[in-house]
């Protein structure tokens, strides 16, 4: 069949198909309402069934300041917002045990087990688990009171900055060369106080010293799984089998040994730890 003969095969069989049903359907509309009926008007109560509601922008000046400063407050909220996983990375214990549960990973030479998505599960709730008290204070303090209407965004902002702060400042404690640093960089005085130490500085200190600290428990980590190795290695090329890669001779090894000395428990006990247990 030719292309054209087709077309005209197709548009005669949707006619034909299509206009016997508007056909029908315009007459039930033209006929009396007392008859049969309206379809689209309910007839208890005479209203129509279905609804479609009327959507009107308009964009116009602001009548005042206040308009202002909300649409701005506005656009500061849906910015904190999308930043908000950001923040949980970087202000919170987050950052430190996904940095150390990799480095576990890539000691035991695993490469798809346990998936990525599982660690940082671990990660999220292990975070969840050592910021509870943190979380509970800003709850109390600072969330609670903004939404009876106690106090205003200023102090609810502050009360929440406060406990993170503090949380931040108990990690450095042992080792505040990360905020010095930053100070140093910003051209500022030397604090006296953990007050004088401006959150635009503590945050950054605070992220470089996490890294610092993740680094160090990553090394630690690495030596016995090195030595591992090293030993597979050597005795493989002892007897000659230079061919068969170590790493599958020193991975079942390696698992075994995490598995006796029942790392995943020692893992999570010693971060815990790290952080002064449970703040």
């Amino acid at each position: 069949m030719r292309p054209w003969r087709f077309a005209v095969l197709l548009a005669v069989i949707t006619a034909l198909v299509v206009l016997p049903g508007t056909v029908t359907a315009q007459s039930l509309r033209d006929q009396s309402p007392n008859t049969l009926g309206d379809p689209l008007l309910n007839p208890a109560t005479g209203e129509q069934g279905l609804q479609i509601p009327f959507l009107d922008l308009q964009l116009r000046g602001p009548d005042g300041g206040g308009e202002v400063a909300f649409s701005l407050q506005l656009l500061l909220l849906l910015a904190v917002l999308s930043l908000a996983p950001s923040i949980i990375i970087i202000m919170t214990s987050f950052l430190r045990i996904a940095i150390v549960l990799d480095f576990v990973k890539r000691a035991l030479s695993l490469q798809q087990v346990p998936p990525t998505q599982v660690l940082m599960g671990i990660a999220l709730f292990m975070t969840i688990f050592i910021m509870w008290p943190t979380f509970n204070e800003i709850y109390d303090n600072a969330y609670r009171p903004l939404q009876e209407g106690e106090i205003g965004l200023d102090a609810a902002y502050e009360r929440f900055e406060q406990p993170i702060r503090l949380f931040m400042f108990r990690q450095m404690q042992a080792d505040p060369r990360s905020v010095e640093l930053f100070m140093r960089m910003a051209s500022l005085d030397r604090p006296q106080t953990l007050a004088d130490v401006p959150t635009h500085v503590l945050i950054p200190a605070f992220i470089l010293h996490e890294l610092t600290v993740a680094f160090k428990i990553g090394i630690l980590l690495f030596i016995p799984f090195i030595i591992v190795d090293m030993v597979v290695a050597s005795v493989l090329m002892s007897m000659g089998m230079i061919m068969l890669p170590p790493i599958m001779i020193s991975l079942p090894f390696k698992l075994i040994l995490f598995v006796l000395i029942d790392g995943w428990n020692l893992i999570v006990q010693q971060l815990v730890s790290s952080f002064g247990g449970v703040l």
